[in-house]
């Protein structure tokens, strides 16, 4: 079965599905509980008929404190007054840690090679952008302290952008 299939029969997210989607989202939720589960993700892509992909979506639920559940959504479509519509840029998945001296920043990139990656640091916001062949990003991010830019450390590998910024004194 596709993986969009399979989505959409876990979580039925039309107007005609909701309470359905709602429902099974807390027994997605529920059972991940049960089975000891901190994350898990679902993902899909539409393609068009050239075979690549046009719209990505998907999903992620962490457990936090207390078992409450945390979702973050993301995708690249877009809905107007004219119907859905596909961006040209997507917003990365990106997880920030507040640590004793530094911020860590984690950010999903996918498709783009390091050299696409560009930073911008300035006070407490990270501005995010990268553009590959096929695929751009772009997430401004509010971290949770003031940073020094100047001693911005990040390091590329599987689609994976880490980024590690000293809190300023």
């Amino acid at each position: 079965m596709a993986e969009r299939e399979k989505l959409r029969g876990e979580f039925d997210f039309g107007l005609g599905g909701l309470l359905k989607g709602i429902g099974n989202f807390f027994d997605f939720v529920s059972r991940m509980a049960e089975e000891g589960k901190e994350e898990i993700s679902r993902t899909g892509e539409i393609k068009d008929p050239s075979g690549k992909a046009r719209a990505i979506y998907g999903f992620t639920i962490r457990m936090g404190l207390g078992g409450q559940p945390a979702v973050e959504q993301f995708e690249n479509i877009c809905r107007t007054e004219a119907g859905a519509v596909v961006a040209e840029v997507r917003e990365p998945i990106v997880d920030v840690f507040d640590e004793k001296d530094f911020v860590l920043v984690l950010a999903e990139l996918p498709g783009v090679e390091e050299g696409d990656i560009h930073l911008e640091v300035k006070d407490d916001i990270l501005n995010l952008t990268a553009e590959g062949e096929d695929t751009k990003y772009s997430k401004e991010v509010l971290l949770p302290a003031v940073v020094d830019a100047d001693t911005m450390e990040s390091t590329y590998k599987n689609g994976v952008l880490e980024i590690k910024l000293r809190k300023k004194k």
